[in-house]
Parts: structure tokens; C-alpha cells; sequence
């Protein structure tokens, strides 16, 4: 990766797709296959992240440092090409997406934030309140999806990538990016509650043909 540079407000078409250099030496089985190369990028700042609220299906724009955010995520990516580029259906995505350079991302349901239920806009303080020990991965939300659910989610949204013979970007939301992660190190769900991640950062999934998955970046700013 480059390191930052200033952002920039332009936009940018996909670049002109490169040539995939992916084929591996073979594993164990004795058949060569793809190598997969994933990154995930969170979406930028909205006033429910400002405030600590659960933020599901309720869709909020950006904030006015969310869109800067956005705009300085892209500056990281400019000199990277992919094959694909795919979204989260709800705003505050597809917006970093566009304010990143991609204005047409490829929209899938897969990447929609978790569904809270009766947890929808309320603080973690304030449903501990109500259900003292409560995590998210581990109990669901009434109302709304199962850890389960979600991991079932995350792990077709990797098979998606699958079928992507190339580099991935995508945009997404906070807890389906992390059950992402989990899911793709072959972790159980829980596991995804230790790891951290902010607001317009990017992270790496690649498949590495000695050691398989890998999470080989994550959260970086």
C-alpha cells in the first residue's frame, strides 16, 4: 500500500482491469486454482456512529467529515486497480464508494450492517441496561438477525468473491465487514467481536497459497 496522499475530490471510472497474475503452485490436492484478494473498506463517519447509536437499516447519509473521510480513503486507493468493486445498498456505502472514485459499485444485499431489530438506534450501554452481558455476537438481536444469520451472510458474500476472478474491493458497515473477517479465517462468529474497526479504513483478505485465509491488513487508516 502507498501511504496517504492529500484527498482529492475528483471522481474516477474503474481503471482498465489488469492482468490477473493469480495462479498459484498447487495445494495439497494437486490442482492449481485462483489466488483471492479482498479488500474491505469501511463506510465514513454519520451522526448515529457520532453518538454511539446502533445503525442497521436505517439509512443515514455522511456527515460533512464522513464525505472528507471518504475522499481520503479514495486518495489511499488511487493506485490500486480491481476487477470488481461492490456496495452495501445503504447510503452511507454507496457514498463513500462514490467520494472514494467508484461511482458505480456493484450493490448487493451481503454487505447490508446487521440487522438490530429492537436494537435499531439504541446505545450498547443502553441495552445492557435492558440485558445486562449482552454481545452482539453471541445473542443476536430480538427482532432482528442471529449470529447465525449473519455469519451465513458473510460467509455468501465470500463465496461471491469467489466467482470474481480478481481483486475485490468493497463498502460496507462495521459488524457484517468483522463477521466477514471471521468468517473468512474459518473462525467461529464470536471472533469477531475482537476486532476493531474504524470508520473509512481498509482492510485485506488474501488467500495465500502455503497458508490459506489470511486477514493480511486490518484497520488500517
Amino acid at each position: 500500500m502507498h501511504p496517504a496522499r492529500a484527498a482529492c475530490p475528483r471522481r474516477r471510472r474503474h481503471r482498465e482491469r489488469e492482468p490477473l497474475a493469480a495462479i498459484r503452485p498447487a495445494r495439497d490436492d494437486g490442482q492449481a486454482r485462483l489466488t483471492l484478494d479482498t479488500y474491505l473498506a469501511r463506510h465514513g463517519e454519520t451522526e448515529w456512529i457520532l453518538n454511539g447509536r446502533h445503525t442497521g437499516r436505517t439509512d443515514l447519509p455522511l456527515t460533512a467529515d464522513g464525505e472528507g473521510e471518504a475522499r481520503a480513503l479514495g486518495a489511499r486507493l488511487a493506485d490500486m486497480t480491481f476487477d470488481a468493486v461492490l456496495s452495501s445498498p445503504l447510503q452511507r456505502a454507496v457514498r463513500t464508494a462514490e467520494l472514494a472514485g467508484y461511482p458505480h459499485p456493484r450493490l448487493t444485499p451481503l454487505l447490508r450492517e446487521v440487522d438490530y431489530g429492537e436494537y435499531e438506534g439504541i446505545t450498547s450501554k443502553e441495552i445492557r441496561a435492558r440485558n445486562p452481558g449482552w454481545q452482539l455476537y453471541r445473542d443476536g438481536c430480538p427482532g432482528g438477525e442471529t449470529p447465525a444469520h449473519v455469519y451465513a451472510r458473510a460467509t455468501e458474500f465470500i463465496r461471491l468473491c469467489e466467482t470474481i476472478d480478481g481483486r475485490v474491493l468493497a463498502f460496507g458497515h462495521g459488524h457484517i465487514l468483522r463477521a466477514v473477517a471471521a468468517a473468512w479465517a474459518r473462525l467461529d462468529i464470536t471472533a469477531a467481536a475482537r476486532l476493531q474497526l474504524d470508520v473509512a479504513t481498509l482492510s485485506r483478505l488474501r488467500d495465500d497459497p502455503e497458508h490459506g485465509r489470511l486477514i493480511a491488513m486490518w484497520n488500517a487508516p
